[in-house]
């Protein structure tokens, strides 16, 4: 602040001789009017810097977060390798495993019980096309221990692996329900215990209401929001019998959507998965004799059928 008021000085006082009065007068006057206003301008250059400081660490912040969870992936694209640490690849092993999403939220990174068990279409997606650019790659198994999640998620992954130029060979463990049972319709060959849960061909959206307890709480639902159906999903007011209607007819949709895509994937008649899609499980046995998985076995049957088709024992490498 000392340099800004001696270049004040300097740039009021232009004469190479003294101020005449009137001069010294606009001096003096300049120098107490820069006398307010310096705490100020001292407090406003403060704020501008660290808002700017604010701003950099956010975008950086925000910039790792939204790269790191796709770094690790680019770099792998750029690289059209499955596994650079073992030359000896010849399968591709991708885990679906939990819940399913299209993606992960980034603050679960930080908050480890968030989605603690759960997995994205968009990485298996992701894990799919690589192992296809992959040379060594001559097939792709698909672990399944999962009772679903999102069907956007399940369609996703179901036509990646429909467009797959290998081999898909899907084994469910415990759980290959719901969604995920959808994702992996479409794989070559799926191998099930006889005690795993497979199918589930159903559809839900069905949520708690708690207009009861908040009344018995001492709490009323305040509506203010535009457009009829805006805030129809809140488990803190009515449902409509509109509202109901409206969502059993997407229910609805999503769940002929299922039933015909396993139909197309399974090459079963449309009325026979008709009659079985009504959201229950069957057993492995049961499940085979409808036509939903190919084989009863576990890893034993699945690395002999693998090494069938490979030509060769195979070596799968897990991400």
């Amino acid at each position: 602040m000392k340099f800004i008021d001696r270049i004040l000085t300097a740039t009021l006082n232009t004469k190479m001789e003294g101020p005449t009065p009137v001069e010294q007068k606009q001096v003096e006057m300049a120098h107490a009017l820069w006398g307010v206003f310096t705490p100020y301008f001292k407090w406003v250059f403060i704020i501008a810097i660290s808002t700017v400081i604010g701003n950099v660490a956010y975008s950086s912040a925000t910039g790792w977060y939204s790269s790191s969870e796709t770094q690790d992936l680019a770099t792998a694209d750029a690289n059209d390798s499955w596994d650079d640490t073992n030359d000896k690849c010849s399968v591709a092993g991708i885990n679906l495993h939990g819940e399913l999403f299209t993606y992960i939220p980034n603050h679960s990174e930080s908050d480890p019980s968030f989605n603690a068990d759960s997995v994205a279409s968009e990485n298996i997606t992701w894990a799919i096309r690589l192992a296809n650019k992959d040379p060594k790659i001559k097939a792709i198994l698909v672990e399944v221990d999962s009772g679903g999640g999102s069907p956007v998620a399940g369609e996703e992954i179901s036509t990646a692996i429909e467009n797959s130029d290998k081999p898909v060979i899907a084994h469910i463990r415990e759980y290959g329900t719901s969604a995920a049972y959808w994702a992996i319709s479409s794989a070559d060959k799926i191998f099930a215990s006889k005690n795993s849960d497979v199918g589930s061909i159903g559809v839900t959206s069905s949520h708690l209401n708690n207009v009861a307890k908040n009344q018995k709480e001492g709490y009323f639902y305040e509506q203010l929001s535009a457009g009829k159906y805006k805030d129809s999903w809140s488990p803190d007011k009515p449902l409509t019998s509109e509202e109901r209607a409206l969502f059993l007819r997407d229910i609805n949709i999503v769940h002929a959507n299922f039933i015909e895509t396993v139909s197309r994937n399974r090459n079963l008649p449309l009325e026979e998965v008709k009659r079985l899609a009504d959201g229950s499980t069957v057993l492995g046995e049961r499940a085979k004799t409808l036509g939903l998985i190919d084989e009863i076995g576990g890893e034993n049957e699945v690395n002999n059928y693998l090494e069938e088709i490979i030509g060769e024992k195979p070596e799968v490498c897990w991400r």
